[in-house]
């Protein structure tokens, strides 16, 4: 029995079925306008029918086309109101559930991995997965030591499987930029095609979770890494952790719980650099617990990012120039970076506009991240006129993973509709924030809860 849409053909044909489908449901809406159904009706019904087309395919699909969802899923609450709320569901889908592979298959992965008694490694396994992603699937067992683990079995033929998805959803760009305008699919492919190798290799995955629970021990007060069991071939054996996912949160936790949680989840997005070295690469709600003990477990290390101490520091540094009214600083730092290349000419009056509320977050003691503001955003940059000086802006190579991480944790931070001290955090764990000329010294952990 075929574990992911075998055949190119296959794939292609459900990939090639979304612009036909669209063209369809636009065709149809032309026909219901002409005999009186409000347009706005209209448009409503083929938004929907296409998000919901959209989404399932790329959730039968698995492989890139199921990663691109998650990392689309996590800029919804840019999206107006009133595209929103129809997108919500199908994209919160692909956080958490997948179509399964069998269990004779899941079998055959273990065996390869573990050896043929591989049943022998636990005092029980539960063939139904316990959650579905892109290149894998989790199944819930206890170890022979008695823990309850998570063991995470890779789709055979993954690695070809998202090769030709990527090929194949780089000829829908055209599509998505209808569905979800602003952007930059084709960019965000590239980045992704570049990473499938890594994120294949369970033992990068399993080194780098390891690094990252190093430096964030078991008694963490705000985090909790699972340790890694054990690695080999296609299945990574990882503790088990209960809570609530991050995405159950967004859609109906208090705003405590909404805010604590995005108080935790922002602490370690800054943090990750400061403390492993590493930034985690995957930052939808899907990789992210609320437990019972109040900390927020993180799973899924097989994309991470590794940062530079020097490169914090530059990163930290251009972030606090960015805040200061001394626009001609700030256009000097934006220079030095290389996001204003040589030659190029802005108008800084329009610079300053157009920075000031990207950068509030840092400058206000406490922010309130919202869809509203992030559309606001979204509109600003996605701004194609001439005299948008975005035009003329660029984002060096070094910064671009960074800026999509960050991005994307500010597109979560904005679905949680959360109120939290960004400006705290980032004193604590940017290097380079503060101000030169400020005491050095990182402030505890129960410290940056009054910051601000």
């Amino acid at each position: 029995m075929s574990d992911l849409p075998r055949r190119a053909v296959t794939r292609s044909a459900k990939l090639a079925s979304l612009p036909l489908g669209f063209a369809g449901r636009t065709a149809l809406g032309v026909g219901k306008r002409t005999f009186g159904k409000p347009a706005e009706a209209v448009a409503m019904e083929i938004q929907t029918r296409t998000a919901e087309q959209l989404f399932r395919v790329l959730g039968e699909l698995k492989g890139g086309a199921m990663k691109l969802g998650q990392m689309l899923s996590i800029f919804e609450a840019a999206l107006p109101p009133e595209i929103a709320g129809p997108y919500r569901a199908t994209l919160t889908k692909l956080q958490e559930a997948a179509p399964p592979l069998p269990a004779a298959a899941v079998h055959k992965v273990l065996a390869e991995g573990l050896g043929a008694d591989w049943r022998e490694e636990f005092e029980s396994f539960d063939d139904k997965p316990a959650a579905a992603a892109s290149i894998g699937q989790v199944h819930r067992a206890v170890w022979k030591d008695g823990r309850e683990v998570a063991v995470k079995v890779q789709y055979p033929g993954a690695g070809k499987a998202l090769i030709s998805d990527f090929n194949q959803l780089a000829r829908l760009g055209k599509l998505f930029g209808i569905l979800m305008p602003g952007l930059d699919v084709k960019s965000m492919l590239a980045e992704l095609k570049e990473r499938v190798i890594e994120e294949l290799d369970y033992t990068i995955e399993a080194a780098s979770q390891t690094a990252v629970r190093d430096a964030y021990p078991a008694d963490d007060p705000d985090f909790y890494i699972p340790e890694v069991v054990a690695q080999a071939g296609n299945v990574l054996v990882t503790e088990w952790i209960d809570g609530t996912p991050l995405s159950k949160i967004i859609s109906g936790g208090s705003e405590d719980e909404r805010n604590h949680a995005a108080l935790l989840y922002c602490r370690f997005l800054l943090s990750g650099p400061k403390r492993s070295g590493m930034l985690h690469g995957d930052p939808h709600p899907g990789n992210f617990r609320l437990m019972e003990d109040g900390r927020l477990g993180v799973l899924d290390f097989g994309a991470v990012d590794r940062i530079p101490e020097d490169f914090q520091y530059r990163m930290g540094r251009l972030l606090r120039i960015g805040t200061l009214e001394d626009i001609d600083e700030v256009e000097a730092a934006l220079r030095e970076e290389d996001f204003i290349r040589e030659g190029v000419d802005v108008d800084t009056e329009s610079l300053q506009v157009f920075l000031a509320p990207i950068t509030e977050p840092f400058v206000e003691d406490t922010f309130k991240f919202n869809r509203e503001w992030l559309r606001d955003m979204a509109a600003k940059v996605t701004d194609l006129r001439p005299t948008n000086v975005v035009r003329q802006l660029n984002v060096p190579p070094e910064y671009v993973i960074v800026h999509r991480v960050l991005s994307a944790g500010t597109g979560v931070l904005c679905q949680l509709d959360c109120e939290i001290p960004a400006r705290g955090e980032s004193l604590t764990w940017i290097p380079g924030f503060a101000d030169e000329d400020d005491d050095d010294d990182t402030p505890t952990v129960d410290e940056t809860e009054l910051v601000g």
